[in-house]
Formats: structure tokens, sequence, C-alpha cells
């Protein structure tokens, strides 16, 4: 019997019991589309991280110098324990660095995380839930910050301390509306602020807006909040190449600032994008460690519901595996039909899953703050696993029915 001719009866055979086929492969379709999808999103929330947050947090020519790492919440209590005795990154630790660096474009400090939030109250009205930065002037080019209307903060506002603000673009949208909102006088955490400028949008990502803050002079905000809030150090080069060498001397003038011995750690982290990336790709790793669990509880339960259907179908069709081989057909071409018909189901089922996962991917990246990205490796694996199964829970049915007894078979009723 011809390859083509075991093809052409297998889906023959599918084809004449449509509603019995679909239920057969269910479990290989809603496996494999779960599968497909998850991986999508995981992998488009990466690549999302990887190309606006990362570099809308640090940016792809800058690093920062810090107290505590990005990856802090994998610590263990005794890590943890450790970093917490650091010492806070200072004004002339900065100082120290920018020395190191003098072909920097700009080196900045920031405080303090954690990020304090306020509401912003101007004439009866406020919006709630601003974030309040207390910044170096150089911070905004850091940031790479434009500045729609006013000014930037300067090194004035800075040595005299002054009671002055900049607003990002929602915050001055939802305040002022329609009202220019340079030199006006708002409240900022039961203080009087001047807003001297606004910022660009930068917009939202995955939800989170980049726009509504308030920027003032470090000096003020740690008269407001103090200096335990931790400093950051932010360094920018010309060029991304820059970055490599300017990390090395940064941590070098900081090991000297601090008067670290050379057997000593440091007490402070220097770090890139690369380690937010990192740290998000340590959270989805916790994901893509339940995905194959879940999916191969699906596919097991998948192909057992299809080899019990198609044992059913050998006892449904003894008569016509009896009258087949009567008529010349071997043990090896019954086989063959009925591992090709398990085979198709599960093929289609696979390619069915591939087809609803990569539409439900699309789906949550229109109607939500989701991105997905489909990866052929998640295509391949999806489908791979639909024939696989079909190979795997295939084989004793078939093998059941090449066994029949051709006149025993031709007896059934």
């Amino acid at each position: 019997m011809r390859f083509s001719d075991v093809l052409g009866v297998a889906f023959a055979q599918i084809r004449g019991n449509p509603l019995r086929s679909f239920f057969t492969l269910l479990g290989i379709l809603v496996s494999v589309a779960f599968l497909v999808a998850v991986v999508a999103i995981i992998q488009g929330m990466n690549a999302y991280v990887r190309e606006n947050i990362a570099g809308a947090v640090v940016g792809a020519n800058a690093f920062q110098v810090r107290r505590t790492p990005i990856q802090i919440g994998f610590f263990d209590d005794e890590e943890w324990a450790r970093v917490a005795r650091r010492p806070r990154i200072t004004v002339r630790d900065a100082e120290a660095v920018r020395a190191a660096i003098p072909d920097a474009a700009a080196v900045s400090i920031q405080s303090g995380w954690p990020t304090p939030t306020s509401d912003v109250i101007w004439r009866g009205r406020s919006v709630g839930g601003v974030a309040v930065f207390g910044i170096s002037p150089e911070y905004q080019d850091v940031q790479d910050y434009r500045v729609a209307r006013g000014r930037a903060l300067t090194p004035v506002d800075i040595e005299q301390r002054m009671p002055v603000a900049v607003l990002g673009a929602e915050v001055a949208d939802k305040l002022f509306e329609s009202v220019n909102p340079v030199g006006e006088e708002i409240r900022l955490s039961g203080e009087r602020f001047e807003v001297v400028g606004v910022m660009e949008p930068k917009g939202r990502v995955l939800g989170q807006s980049f726009d509504a803050f308030a920027l003032v002079p470090i000096p003020r905000f740690e008269m407001r909040y103090g200096r335990r809030l931790t400093t950051t150090i932010s360094v920018k080069m010309r060029e991304a190449a820059e970055v490599e060498g300017a990390m090395a001397r940064a941590e070098e003038a900081m090991r000297i600032a601090h008067g670290l011995r050379p057997t000593e750690e440091n007490d402070f982290s220097v770090e890139t994008a690369d380690a937010l990336v990192s740290f998000w790709k340590n959270l989805t790793r916790v994901l893509f460690a339940v995905v194959p669990a879940v999916v191969a509880i699906g596919i097991v339960v998948g192909g057992i519901v299809i080899m019990n259907i198609m044992l059913m179908a050998v006892n449904e069709r003894t008569r016509e595996i009896g009258i087949r081989k009567a008529v010349g057909a071997r043990s090896r071409d019954i086989e063959r039909q009925f591992l090709a018909e398990t085979v198709g189901l599960s093929a289609m089922g696979g390619i069915l899953g591939v087809l609803s996962g990569w539409g439900f991917a699309f789906l949550i990246s229109v109607f939500s703050p989701l991105p997905a990205r489909i990866s052929m490796w998640s295509v391949l694996v999806a489908l791979a696993l639909g024939a696989g199964v079909g190979v795997l829970f295939g084989v004793y049915p078939a093998r059941r029915a090449a066994r029949l007894d051709p006149i025993a078979a031709m007896r059934v009723e």
C-alpha cells in the first residue's frame, strides 16, 4: 500500500468524523495554544523591558553607581543583611566619580529610594501619587529630559536650595489644564514650590507613566525628606562603547573613596541597563519553569484521549480491518494507516494550537498593555509536540489493529 494511499485513507476517516476528530485533538490544541501564547507574551515583555524600560531608566550609553543592586529581590536573608550594611552614596562619592571620568557627558546624583510620592496641590486642585525626586541639574541630561515650557533646574537652584520644581507633563496637564504652569506656586509635601518648568512627555510603558513626577533641587529634597533615602549616581557617556571603561574607573574611584582594601568586596554596585534586563529575565524564568509542567500535563492528557479514542475506533472498525486483510492488506499497512490517523489528528491539533495561540497573543497585545512576540522556536516545539504525541500514543492502537486475526475480525457484527 502506497504511503499516499495511507494518508488518503487516514484523512478520509478524520473528515468522516469531524466532531469526534475535533474533541480528539482538543487537548493538544489547548496545550499548544497555551505554550505559544505564554511564550509570546514573555518574549514580548523581555524585549519591551530591554528596548523601552531599561533604556528609560538607565540608558544605552549610561550606567549607575548604586548602594543596592537592582537584583536585590533575589537575595537571601544573609545577602540582604550584608547589602543593608553598605554606606550611603554621598555627594563626595559623586565628586570622586566625576573626577575619575572627566570625559563623561554628565554625572548626576538622584535621591531617593524608595521614591516618596506626594499630592501636588494648586488652588484647591490636586494630583495624587506624584513621584518626587531630588536631583542635581545633570540628572536631566542623563535621563534625556527635554523642557517643553519654562526651564530646567540649574546649579544656582542647587547652591541656593531654591524652593522650585520641574513637573512631568502628565502632572502639569492634569493640574493646570489650559493654564501655563510656569511661575505658578504649588504645594508639594506640605511645602510651597514655584514651578519653573515642564518636561516633554515620555509616555507610558505597560501602563506605568514616565511623566508623573516632580523634580526638585536635591538639597531642598533632603531638607524635607532627610538624607536616609538612597542616593544614586548616574553617569552618561557620549558613546555606548565608552561605558565599560568608564565603569571600571568609577569602581576604582568608589573603592578609594570608601577606603576599601584590595581583598575587600565592593560596598556599592555599578550597573548598566543590562542589570535591569537580567533582573526581569530572572522573574520570567520562574514562569518558564512552570509553563513546561502545565503544557506537559495537557499534552499527556490529550495523548491519553487520542489513544482511547483510537482504541475505540479499532473496535468499531474491526470488520473493516478483517476485510482489508482478506483482500491483501498486510499487518504493516494496517498499522501504518492507524498510526497515520493518530499523527494526523495530533499534528492538526498542533497546527490549530499554534494559530490559536498566535491569535490569542495578538489580541492580548492589542487590547492590553502587554506586548507579545511570537518566537519561531516555540512554534517549532509546539508542532513537534503535536506530532510526537501522535507517534507516542498512536503506536499501541495501531499495533492492536494490525494484530487482529482477519477471520475473527470478519465475523464481528
